[in-house]
């Protein structure tokens, strides 16, 4: 009969073998804290999406459990499919396109959003299967790649910074400004800062963890956090927005736009997302490629596809997954750890309300602004060396998208090599890899 250490010590093989953590120079117990980690920074997307999905029509309370539910499946899938640390949820700007762009301003229903939104994610999965996804990865210019990581750490240090209600917009003016830091959110949000600053400073195990829980713990008193009558409750059923999908309505003019906004949001920040925080993770080539990307492309693509089914549209790799990057994740078990902590959510979601955003925002500023390093990463001497990856990122910076940044700094690759030495140098998959880019550009920039 096997003893306890025994069974111990085979199951500790079989994790290895399975998920390779000596190979990766990880532990089961630094995944289970990146696991945390990336729960931790993703907890705010439990109330964030219901409440963008319910501005336009939607039943809240069935949001929530089916953002909740599909953030375990999708998790677990990617983890224990893929091998790699991210994290599948529903994405801020797909869940601003229908709460707020499609029914609210062009007053299309929600269930003909759904019916996009699901579409989008079908192509997503057709390019996919066909290999044709991986053939645009690699059509991407190495200058792209490597701008990557601080196009979408700049959107994740502003997400973050508008969590906490550090900026605000001019009202004049529409620029951003210093927002009044004697409110409680900013208060929060800095402390936080401060405390993973100090304990990152001595190389203190789980810092953004710590941040996070002592931003929350300071919300209580200041009346940002607040504590929950009952910690468990049933989860509420889905069945006002389960099959509400209007595919008819979907092929439309009026909604051509937007299918495609869907679907290069969806791309391009999955894109980036991957090999950003893969790169994070130590997990990309010389040539900043992700060796077996087709894996987390497959998951996300099926996860857009049958999202809107259940009421959630553009599922995909989250950015989020860049703190359980941060704290060691390296393998799937940290995505299957946060897939466990949202099941927990499923029935203790009053007290995981109990974390404000202003608690989780210090950490996305964190990490945004540490993968701002990776614009070291771009050499040359020329303009088409330097100049599309710094306008991906300011353009991520205007337009608050980094689905816009990446399409903008290709479109501009194309066009700097162009007048710089002809057709020549670029190949014929990028050139038309361009023309639908430069249509995305166009639709976003008149979508207002």
């Amino acid at each position: 009969m096997m003893d306890a250490s025994s069974a111990v010590s085979q199951r500790s093989r079989w994790l290895d073998k399975h998920f390779g953590l000596e190979l990766r120079q990880t532990s089961l117990s630094r995944e289970a804290v990146a696991g945390l980690t990336s729960f931790m920074a993703a907890a705010y997307l439990v109330v964030v999406i219901p409440a963008l999905l319910a501005t336009g029509g939607m039943d809240r309370a069935a949001v929530t459990t089916a953002t909740i539910s599909m953030m375990v499946i999708g998790s677990l899938a990617m983890g224990l499919y893929s091998n790699l640390p991210f994290i599948v949820g529903p994405g801020l700007g797909g869940s601003v396109i229908l709460g707020v762009t499609l029914t609210q301003v062009e007053h299309i229903a929600w269930q003909t959003g759904l019916g996009i939104a699901a579409v989008s994610g079908l192509l997503f999965f057709a390019l996919t299967v066909t290999g044709a996804r991986t053939l645009v990865v690699r059509l991407v210019p190495r200058q792209i790649k490597q701008g990557l990581g601080a196009s979408i750490g700049l959107f994740i240090a502003l997400l973050g910074c508008r969590q906490a209600d550090l900026v605000a917009v001019n009202v004049k003016t529409q620029a951003l400004a210093l927002a009044d830091f004697s409110h409680p959110g900013p208060v929060i949000a800095l402390t936080g800062l401060v405390v993973i600053l100090a304990l990152q400073a001595r190389r203190v195990p789980g810092s953004m963890l710590i941040g996070i829980l002592s931003a929350t713990l300071l919300g209580l008193p200041l009346g940002v956090s607040h504590l929950p009558a009952t910690l468990v409750s049933l989860p509420r059923t889905i069945e006002p927005i389960l099959f509400k999908v209007d595919l008819v309505g979907a092929f439309t003019l009026k909604a051509l736009p937007y299918l495609f906004a869907f679907f290069a949001g969806e791309f391009f920040s999955t894109l980036g997302t991957t090999l950003a925080i893969g790169a994070k993770a130590g997990l990309t080539d010389d040539d900043g490629n992700l060796p077996r990307i087709e894996r987390p492309f497959l998951v996300d693509s099926i996860a857009a596809s049958a999202g809107p089914l259940f009421g959630i549209p553009a599922l995909t790799a989250l950015v989020e997954s860049a703190a359980g990057a941060e704290v060691g994740g390296r393998t799937g078990l940290t995505a299957i750890f946060t897939a466990f902590f949202f099941i927990l959510t499923l029935f203790l979601t009053p007290l995981a309300m109990v974390i404000p955003k202003e608690a989780t925002a210090p950490a996305l500023i964190i990490i945004g602004v540490s993968m701002l390093q990776t614009l070291r990463g771009i050499r040359g001497d020329t303009l088409a060396d330097n100049f599309p990856a710094m306008a991906m990122v300011l353009l991520t910076l205007i337009s608050n998208s980094f689905g816009i940044g990446i399409a903008g700094g290709i479109v501009f690759y194309v066009i700097v090599k162009i007048f710089e030495s002809g057709l020549k140098d670029l190949s014929p998959g990028l050139l038309l890899l361009a023309i639908p880019l430069a249509y995305y550009l166009y639709t976003a920039a008149t979508a207002h």
